[in-house]
């Protein structure tokens, strides 16, 4: 019934190109053939495999050929191939477009309140911005909104979208804005005293923004509230420096910005 002696020669090394070559892909479950040490792959690189058993322990294997059991069967284990590199995305989450020159800028702009507005919008949506061929520009307040509207005269084509602090019921920002009718004019703002608060607590390691009393400048008062000791300026850098991508910002900015630029080249 057998072809010679079922117990003769090496089981694990069988004739060239009988073993199969299985990539080491997490959580595989196998078996080192010499150990019996059974567990999942956690880990691999060119060299060895890491298994990690059902009681949580870890143990290196060298990739060797035939030398792991999978459901009872030798294979040789061998690197995954990296997957596939995804599209490259900018700050903002989109994709980024490779080997960009940015767009003539179109008359559409889109305008915000200050210079830390600014340098927050361009750190996200920069690339974004650039692909689109849309200008930002800050007003440092929204007090003259309403003159500088009329001297930007917008249009179709030549559309303005405005980016105002906290635009909430019942405070200036809000009174301003109503006064603005133009339907090539859009007006949108976040609910935070300061485009500071627009930033998540936990990327600046702080359990939340502190409460400012009624007369005390506000970033003076954060400031002073979280002990740092340095300007205004100086703890802009720090907040900016510790932002890297849309997913540090908070909802309420990240709609509105979005909304704006769509707003602003929709129709140009």
């Amino acid at each position: 019934m057998y072809e010679g002696d079922v117990l003769a020669g090496n089981w694990r090394r069988p004739g060239k190109g009988k073993i199969p070559k299985v990539p080491a892909e997490p959580d595989l479950v196998v078996e080192d053939a010499d150990s019996g040490f059974c567990g999942a792959v956690v880990a691999c690189d060119k060299e060895a495999v890491t298994l990690e058993d059902r009681f949580g322990k870890r143990r290196l294997f060298p990739l060797a050929p035939a030398a792991f059991l999978l459901e009872g069967k030798p294979v040789t284990l061998v690197r995954p191939s990296a997957a596939p590199a995804g599209p490259r995305r900018s700050a903002s989450g989109s994709i980024a477009v490779e080997g960009l020159r940015a767009r003539v800028a179109r008359e559409s702009r889109i305008y915000v309140e200050g210079v830390h507005d600014a340098a927050l919008v361009e750190k996200i949506w920069g690339h974004d911005l650039r692909v689109e061929g849309v200008v930002v520009e800050y007003l440092e307040g929204v007090d003259h909104l309403p003159a500088i509207v009329a001297e930007f005269d917008p249009e179709p084509g030549r559309r303005l979208g405005v980016l105002v602090d906290h635009l909430v019921p019942g405070s200036k920002e809000s009174r301003i804005a109503a006064e603005i009718t133009s339907p090539d004019v859009l007006v949108v703002g976040h609910p935070y005293i300061d485009i500071w608060q627009a930033v998540k607590p936990s990327v600046l390691r702080i359990p939340a923004w502190p409460t400012v009393p009624r007369g005390v400048p506000w970033k003076e008062g954060v400031i002073a509230a979280l002990g740092w000791r340095m300007e205004p300026a100086e703890a802009w850098r720090r907040i900016l420096g510790a932002v890297s991508t849309y997913t540090d910002l908070e909802p309420e900015l990240l709609g509105r910005v979005e909304e704006l630029i769509d707003f602003v080249t929709e129709a140009s």
